[in-house]
């Protein structure tokens, strides 16, 4: 075993070798995170490890949007262990193949579970956090998800409510984990 294959191996965060989002290879830690062992994982496609299909199908748009502009993504998101249970999750994937992003590319998974429970959401409330986090104002979450802004207003209202939180801002530090 070389070097490279050492480090990918053994690397502190999950990492996986997607072929048009079907895993290829992946490392220990992805095995630990997700459940099983590497091996149990090649073939596997990463729709399995979404909460929904639409979760997966919406993520996916926004990502190959991104990669084709920059050949990068990266979000925070809630992902699926193969025993069913929801955690959060820092996403981090790179193109091999720039021309057609999903072809070929790494990928880094990051467990934030100790960071941030999960909380139990709707699909559409988790893209308005996600979103939320990333500083969009309720005009430009609402553009982006095809919605009026008075909608994501309401799902903002609920966040509050689910997280205890009394402002924006408030919310958006228990979003990211953030010692309030």
């Amino acid at each position: 075993m070389n070097d490279a294959e050492i480090a990918f191996d053994h690397a502190p965060v999950g990492l996986a070798l997607l072929e048009n989002r079907v895993i290829r290879r992946c490392n220990l830690m992805f095995g630990e995170m997700f459940g099983g062992a590497p091996g149990d994982h090649s073939g596997r496609p990463m729709a399995d490890f979404y909460p929904s299909r639409d979760e997966f199908e919406s993520i996916g748009a926004r990502g190959l949007a991104a990669m084709r502009d920059t050949g990068r993504y990266s979000d925070e998101r809630i992902m699926r262990r193969l025993d069913g249970t929801l955690f959060w999750s820092r996403v981090r994937g790179r193109s091999l193949t720039p021309d057609d992003p999903f072809a070929r590319g790494i990928w880094s998974f990051a467990d934030l579970s100790d960071e941030r429970p999960v909380v139990a959401l709707s699909p559409r409330e988790r893209d308005v956090a996600i979103l939320t986090c990333r500083g969009l104002t309720s005009k430009e979450i609402g553009r982006e998800l095809g919605l009026s802004y008075r909608t994501i207003e309401v799902h903002r209202a609920r966040l509050l409510e689910k997280f205890g939180a009394r402002k924006l801002a408030e919310l958006v530090a228990k979003l990211s984990g953030m010692p309030l």
